[in-house]
């Protein structure tokens, strides 16, 4: 399983669009099973900034390649799965300013409504 990982195995980053996958080189495989040697799927925030930066290189000198590519002899040897997520907003009104009240906010589109003449 090492020797297949090393000799073709690609990493999958997991996207809001789905997983990508990343064709590294044989040095970089090397590194990335380094990193994931541990834990199959790590989030980028554990990560420190060099190995972010190191990661961000790879995926882009590499680019992403498509699934079917990888399917030429069977499905890909997965080094590790990085999960890329957005952050999350903490407060969800973000399209309201703080300290506005909803009937502050609706008052320009109720200006707009004409009543029935």
């Amino acid at each position: 399983m090492w020797l297949e990982k090393l000799s073709v195995g690609v990493l999958r980053v997991r996207t809001p669009l789905g997983p990508r996958y990343v064709n590294p080189s044989l040095a970089q495989r090397l590194y990335l099973l380094w990193i994931f040697r541990n834990f199959p799927t790590l989030p980028v925030r554990v990560l420190s900034q060099g190995q972010q930066k190191r990661i961000d290189r790879i995926c882009a000198q590499h680019g992403f390649v498509s699934l079917v590519e990888l399917n030429e002899f069977g499905p890909p040897a997965i080094l590790g799965t990085l999960e890329q997520r957005p952050p999350l907003e903490s407060n969800r009104q973000s399209s309201r300013e703080p300290g506005q009240n909803v009937s502050d906010v609706m008052r320009p589109f109720a200006t707009d409504v004409q009543p029935p003449s």
